[in-house]
């Protein structure tokens, strides 16, 4: 069998300009490229990665052949492309197109899968689709570009809600086979929900991801998803970011503490960062606070 080709590895056979690319973020177990492309016929190797595309720009005729005759179907922007790992296939278009491509690894899939549903992965293959008219995917992946584009809430604890949500999308609406969802809908427990209050408050300076906490109270990333909106009110990377702003508040009432070191001291990716925030949230800079704390 050939070697499994790599996100990386794809423009050796689909040839095209990088408009985006996540790869220097360093995202575990997604990769989000975007490229345009002129009118191309290739052949696509067995890729190591299920693989989205979103159409962003121009309109073609895309037909694909995998083992079979071909299919075609017209695609343009907001319709999306899938296609499944490990099977070569060829597919052709007649007009220059832009597109976002997100990489979704096996492991990923497989974690939620045996997490989520009462299935092991090797079950599980996704359907190949020329088009698909699908509202959530090109959301989803938006957002995923806004995170590449902005980095500003939340970190690799954003991007791991957001494969979560895609992942469990994947599953539900493109799987040949039929999943059973458990069922446990509880809350943290106290001693849980001690352990990972005291981590986010001892590490607020850090990246704070959310399988570090998922590990900490001994839970799926789906479960501790679950039980901690059901204890909080709120998902967890809105905790963190509220942690965040709580903590800079604190320190603000100190006038010797720089703002950039309150800022690195609270998470911000930087000043600026923390501005943005303070603004959304608060609607006044910290500095405006930090005077306003004075005047007290």
């Amino acid at each position: 069998m050939n070697a499994l080709i790599t996100p990386d590895e794809v423009p050796r056979w689909i040839p095209g300009r990088l408009t985006l690319d996540s790869t220097p973020l360093g995202w575990e177990e997604t990769v989000l490229k975007g490229y345009r492309y002129d009118s191309l016929d290739v052949e696509i190797p067995t890729m190591r990665d299920f693989m989205i595309v979103v159409y962003r720009g121009g309109v073609a005729e895309m037909s694909r052949r995998s083992g079979g005759p071909w299919q075609s179907a017209r695609v343009e922007p907001g319709v999306v492309s899938i296609l499944t790992r490990a099977e070569q296939s060829r597919w052709r278009w007649d007009k220059a197109i832009d597109v976002s491509h997100l990489y979704l690894s096996q492991s990923a899939v497989a974690r939620v899968a045996g997490e989520v549903f009462d299935k092991d992965i090797r079950d599980v293959e996704m359907q190949d689709m020329i088009r698909a008219e699908d509202p959530v995917l090109p959301a989803l992946i938006t957002l995923f570009e806004n995170e590449l584009n902005c980095g500003m809430l939340g970190g690799q604890l954003y991007v791991d809600a957001l494969k979560a949500q895609l992942c469990i999308h994947m599953l539900r609406q493109y799987a040949k086979v039929v999943f059973r969802e458990y069922r446990s809908y509880g809350r943290l427990s106290p001693a849980q929900c001690r352990l990972v209050v005291q981590y986010i408050e001892e590490h607020l300076d850090q990246n704070i991801s959310l399988q570090d906490l998922a590990g900490l109270a001994q839970l799926s990333v789906f479960a501790f998803m679950r039980k901690f909106r059901a204890e909080f009110q709120c998902a967890p990377h809105a905790y963190v970011l509220d942690q965040r702003v709580k903590h800079a508040q604190r320190q603000l009432a100190r006038p010797d503490v720089p703002l950039k070191v309150v800022a690195a001291n609270c998470g911000f990716s930087d000043q600026s960062h923390m501005t943005r925030v303070f603004r959304r949230v608060l609607n006044v800079t910290p500095a405006e606070f930090r005077r306003s704390c004075a005047s007290t």
